[in-house]
């Protein structure tokens, strides 16, 4: 290893705990869901409000964000991040001790605002660390402790909430009045102390970051992103191919949200108990864990970042015509190979959307982060035809969405560039 590669070992361990963070915050939206819809009697379209309100936060605040770090930097824009979700974090406890659902929502757009400020930041910085051939490598190696966290999480999660679930739903289903009032009252308080401890957790790290001393890098100067292209240009919109990525990006999250998250409620539909149909996310992160892994061995060495994502595309594709045509268990785990698919999306979106953009990388890297809201809009889009349908036949808005990703990754990419 040599005094480059040496000079970057300590990022890239404390961006990798970053993305546990991220990990472990978000994919508990796949617990949350099932949980907050039995405490607080919602719909299936209400009860994707979680999704609604955690990843359009990624669009409100996107550009905000980009300001922030313009005049506080990588390293400590990333500690206050996490200092923004820690607060978002200790919301939920009026939150529940309200059983008020607009609380949670809020606590959960909060949490969601301190981690769009740490996905502005460490993403391009993740990308830049080194030569962009081999950026989605990167994204995959940090991905992985991001989908480790999400299974913990989920574990801890199901085990503190869902550990009782079948004498709690049968007691509720008998209940009625003041009776189901207090029941329903002590079930939401189940999510107090998780979320106070995450909050100290947070708030720790937040300091360890500060006291870290990330080097800062120059997108502007870095001659990894070929920023010869920048010249002459007024404007990031100037540049075609990154606004179809941010377009990519916004269908990619929206239908990786919906394989995780609504898989629960899709187990409950197929038959399956909540405490199980629970933990099915977790086999969805095993899948993308598994994705990530061959990302790290195939790309760039044997297999180029825009060729993982023709074949990533094509294969969620297949993989919902599956879960569509099947039933039962066949069903879910054709659901949970859509992950699989997924696994590579993020890593090789990201690097052919924000490569030679030279000064304007920074904002780039915000309007990107803006397409996050796909998590936001097409699971309630879901939640709309599996409330009016069923929950089986609302997947097929998944199938416009891998075209659109497919296009991208033969053709959009390179559109208007030199």
């Amino acid at each position: 290893m040599n005094t480059h590669q040496k000079s970057y070992v300590v990022p890239m361990i404390i961006i990798g705990a970053l993305f546990f963070i991220f990990g472990f915050v978000t994919w508990l939206n796949s617990v949350l869901i099932p949980f907050l819809q039995q405490a607080c009697q919602l719909t299936d379209f209400q009860a994707y409000l979680v999704t609604f309100a955690f990843y359009i936060s990624y669009f409100v605040m996107a550009i905000p964000s980009s300001v922030i770090l313009k005049k506080t930097g990588y390293a400590k824009g990333m500690s206050v991040g996490l200092g923004v979700m820690a607060i978002g974090s200790l919301i939920f406890i009026p939150g529940a001790l309200a059983r008020s659902y607009p609380v949670f929502l809020f606590g959960l757009f909060v949490q969601a605002t301190g981690m769009t400020l740490l996905q502005t930041a460490s993403n391009p910085y993740i990308t830049i660390l080194g030569p962009i051939e081999s950026a989605a490598k990167r994204i995959s190696i940090v991905g992985i402790c991001n989908k480790v966290a999400g299974m913990i999480g989920i574990l801890i999660l199901v085990e503190l909430l869902f550990s009782d679930t079948k004498a709690v739903s049968e007691r509720i289903s008998t209940l009625s009045g003041e009776a189901l009032v207090v029941e329903l009252d002590a079930l939401a308080s189940r999510v107090i102390v998780p979320y106070v401890i995450m909050a100290i957790i947070l708030a720790g790290l937040a300091l360890m970051i500060i006291k870290a001393h990330l080097p800062e890098v120059n997108q502007e100067d870095d001659t990894t992103s070929n920023s010869y292209e920048s010249q002459g240009k007024s404007s990031v919109f100037d540049f075609p191919h990154l606004v179809l990525g941010v377009i990519c990006i916004f269908a990619y999250v929206g239908v990786e949200v919906i394989a995780i998250d609504t898989i629960g409620l899709y187990g409950q539909y197929m038959g399956f108990d909540l405490n199980v149909a629970s933990k099915f996310g977790i086999y969805s992160l095993i899948a993308l864990t598994i994705g990530y892994l061959l990302g790290i061995v195939l790309i760039p060495k044997y297999l180029k970042q825009r060729n993982a994502l023709v074949i990533c595309a094509v294969l969620g594709f297949g993989f919902s015509i599956g879960a569509l045509l099947t039933d039962g268990t066949a069903s879910i785990i054709f659901i949970i190979l859509l992950s699989l698919a997924h696994a590579l999306m993020w890593p090789s979106i990201w690097p052919l959307a924000i490569d030679r953009l030279g000064k304007f990388t920074k904002i780039a890297s915000a309007l990107l982060i803006m397409g996050i809201c796909g998590g936001a809009i097409l699971p309630l889009v879901y939640g709309a035809l599996a409330d009016s349908s069923n929950r089986q036949s609302a997947y097929w808005i998944l199938l416009p969405c891998y075209l659109y990703i497919l296009y991208f990754a033969v053709k959009g990419y390179k559109v208007g560039r030199a």
